[in-house]
């Protein structure tokens, strides 16, 4: 029993008896109990982590399809006002041109009651002139006795006027 003497058998022998201590308190089974936990746990937290990925892409995909909308939604109200703008030019040019048009015939209309005043004013004043021509002449042709006769002709005349 020589071999009794050896620390080595002795260490041997000591771990056999812990090993068999392990096992007959259960130790393995604990152990693998705590590592199907822990693998349990983490299958979990992949299951959260994928569930959290798939939201995640689904919430990015929302947000990509509604930032397309709102960019096509811009692009609308962009293109809406610049139509917009141009009917506003061509609605203001358009009542420019009125407007010029306007204005010309109320010039024009202007100079043509001027010119109608101006010819009126001639002509008033050409009928004052023939007047005054026509007195002078008749005052130079007409002696005092085809006045009286004249007077005697418009008095007799004028009865019959009257009435």
């Amino acid at each position: 029993m020589e071999f009794l003497a050896e620390p080595e058998v002795w260490v041997a022998v000591g771990f056999v008896l812990v090993i068999a201590i392990l096992l007959y308190v259960g130790v393995p089974k604990m152990v693998a109990t705590m590592l199907d936990a822990r693998a349990a746990g983490i299958k979990a937290e992949l299951d959260e982590a994928r569930r959290l990925r798939e939201e995640a892409q689904t919430l990015l995909a929302g947000y990509q399809k509604r930032a397309s909308e709102a960019e096509r939604e811009a692009d609308a109200i962009v293109a809406e006002a610049r139509a917009e703008a141009e009917r506003y030019a061509a609605d203001a040019s358009t009542a420019l041109g009125r407007q010029i048009e306007r204005r010309a015939q109320q010039a024009q209309d202007k100079i043509a009651q001027a010119e109608a005043a101006a010819m009126a004013e001639i002509r008033g004043l050409a009928a004052d002139a023939a007047v005054a021509a026509a007195e002078k002449l008749i005052a130079a042709r007409l002696n005092a006795d085809k006045q009286s006769a004249l007077v005697a002709d418009s008095i007799k005349s004028l009865g019959a006027k009257l009435n």
